[in-house]
């Protein structure tokens, strides 16, 4: 390997900036702590659009289920922590469960129909 690709290999590779312009908390979150930055709500979808790094960003009033918690939220309610590695997008249940953006699942919402009359019938009626 050539000195050139030997140096390359070794920079951390980075997403997205290095701070935000926000006051955090600190967690101890397994063997490290963890800031997590405080959003403002008017700030929300500035700093969504900021770091959503898979496409077209949500809406805030999405619903999306975090995969390794097993529950869903509205975006609005996400969290943005800074660990050694860098920022990240995460779900609100992050400290419990660690999910971060690319375990984000969107829910899909069915439209209301009335029910069928097949379906109103008990088991004990023919149909």
């Amino acid at each position: 390997m050539q000195d050139d690709e030997q140096d390359s290999a070794e920079e951390p590779f980075e997403v997205g900036p290095k701070t935000l312009p926000f006051p955090t908390i600190k967690h101890d979150f397994g063997d490290e702590v963890v800031e997590e930055y405080i959003i403002p709500d008017d700030k929300k979808a500035e700093v969504l659009k900021q770091l959503y790094f898979l496409g077209r960003p949500p809406e805030l009033d999405d619903v999306f289920e975090d995969i390794h918690e097993g529950r869903t939220f509205r975006v609005r309610d996400y969290k943005v922590v800074k660990d050694a590695f860098g920022i990240w997008l995460v779900s609100p249940y992050y400290f419990s469960s660690g999910g971060t953006v690319i375990d984000w699942m969107p829910v899909r919402r069915r439209p209301r129909r009335p029910p069928s009359p097949l379906r109103r019938r008990t088991h004990s009626q023919e149909i």
